[in-house]
């Protein structure tokens, strides 16, 4: 009993901080010239442009004090700003506070309408925010404990689409990832009766509105659904769709450029992916190198068919330790890239055991399907 318990505590987790790493609404602010403002300093915030960013939300908190808009807009821009946030202990001192204060303006909102659609969504947003950050930290139980308050502002989101089309982006989260978690992690079927019922389809169709049509939640729609084409869905062509409006969108943004360079390369399409590479290259932001060697790598493989340069780029990538939130998966593409190699070269076992590696951190669908074939053959 205790382990489901566990298991049923970790689905909690999961499912309340999926897609919820970038946000930022509000519909009490109705003057068309304030909304404006606030998508303005978003776009400031996705693009790394900080200096402008944070002077706007000055102006935004200074005209709303008592709004839960300013605060998490300066928690957003300490995420992306100090990018991995968890490694830096000052910023998220600064950024735990801001969340803190963001959810304490919510909470007055719903004691004033527990329905109040926007003080459903900041409350959402400030939980989701401390439970992916705790999870960062290995801190397991105070995570479980944010995720399970976040669950509850996720389902009262259900309802509240047709107010707010921003509302679809999370709602089609949950539709999707209620079906889909299960068939990755079998153990928690037993646990699924505790949840409403999802449809991987439809949460696709409501995650694409979002991602056209939502007014705050257009990036973390887009986002999420490169995401969920690359590693699910096994469709890069699909994923390229949102992941290059974001990288053409946010030039300086390192997560949507890895995004889009990895699309592109999975799709076939090097020579479209080569000059975003060469951005990647001028990006300081400490997570880079990482999939710039791997990416450079998939182009010496695939494109310019030379095993001997994509093997020094695989191997110089491996040298580089992962981030588990964010660059994981280039460190199974790059044991996948040596195994390629390695069976070109008609060393199976070499091959079988850089399979073994890319299995060992890999999550995508697509790797695990090459690399168990290889290995029954």
């Amino acid at each position: 009993m205790a382990s489901g318990i566990s298991v049923l505590k970790k689905w909690l987790f999961f499912i309340s901080l999926l897609g919820l790493s970038f946000s930022g609404q509000s519909q009490a602010v109705t003057d068309p010239a304030v909304q404006q403002t606030i998508l303005k300093t978003l776009d400031d915030i996705y693009n790394f442009e900080f200096v402008e960013a944070d002077g706007m939300i000055r102006q935004i908190q200074t005209r709303y004090p008592e709004h839960p808009i300013g605060p998490i807009l300066r928690a957003t821009q300490l995420e992306l700003q100090y990018l991995p946030l968890h490694e830096n202990k000052a910023a998220t001192a600064q950024f735990i506070q801001a969340v803190n204060q963001g959810l304490a303006l919510a909470k007055k909102m719903l004691d004033k309408d527990e329905n109040d659609p926007e003080g459903v969504f900041f409350a959402l947003t400030a939980h989701s925010y401390l439970a992916s950050l705790h999870n960062n930290k290995n801190e397991s139980m105070k995570a479980v404990g944010e995720s399970k308050k976040a669950y509850n502002y996720l389902r009262d989101g259900f309802v509240l689409m047709n107010k707010n089309p921003d509302f679809y982006f999370t709602t089609g989260l949950y539709n999707y990832y209620i079906e889909r978690y299960p068939m990755d992690h079998s153990i928690v079927k037993p646990f699924m009766f505790f949840f409403e019922d999802g449809d991987m389809a439809q949460g696709l169709k409501q995650m694409d509105i979002a991602a056209k049509k939502g007014l705050f939640m257009r990036p973390a729609a887009n986002y999420y659904l490169a995401h969920i084409y690359l590693k699910h869905e096994m469709n890069p062509s699909r994923a390229a769709v949102y992941a290059k409006y974001l990288a053409d969108k946010y030039p300086n943004n390192p997560l949507f450029g890895m995004s889009n360079a990895e699309a592109l390369l999975l799709a076939g399409r090097y020579a479209e992916a080569r000059p975003y590479i060469q951005r990647l290259k001028q990006m300081p932001n400490k997570l880079v190198p990482l999939a710039v060697n791997t990416f450079t790598g998939m182009l010496a493989e695939y494109a310019d068919k030379n095993d001997k340069e994509a093997a020094e780029s695989y191997e110089l990538a491996l040298r580089t330790p992962f981030n588990d939130p964010y660059t994981k998966e280039y460190h199974a593409f790059a044991y996948a890239g040596l195994a390629r190699i390695a069976a070109r070269a008609n060393d199976r076992n070499r091959a079988i055991m850089y399979y073994k590696k890319a299995l060992a951190v890999g999550q995508y669908k697509s790797l695990i399907r090459e690399a168990k074939a290889y290995k029954d053959q």
